[in-house]
């Protein structure tokens, strides 16, 4: 599913024009990494919880030569869903 046939998909439930649906789910979006950027973190219960966590600095190794590489720290977004999600995907 894209995020033009998630908007067509609230725009037909929510009764809503899909220009209006399309508005509203990118205003979603926009906020879930806003709030991700200033390192809070966003829970939708039932549905599951986005935060931002940080992956610390390691050596990897290249596959092609064996060459140890350092991978520099960085922050990632990661999702967990929540229970009614993983209940309803599992069914």
């Amino acid at each position: 599913m894209t995020k033009v046939d998630l908007a067509a998909k609230v725009a037909a439930e929510a009764d809503l024009t899909k220009k209006d649906a399309e508005k509203a789910v990118a205003a979603m979006l926009s906020g879930i990494t806003e709030a991700l950027k200033s390192g809070d973190k966003v829970s939708l219960v039932g549905f599951g919880t986005f935060e931002a966590k940080q992956r610390s600095a390691r050596v990897c190794r290249n596959p092609r030569t064996g060459e140890p590489t350092q991978v520099p720290a960085t922050v990632a977004p990661v999702f967990k869903a929540g229970k009614a999600l993983k209940d309803a995907v599992a069914k």
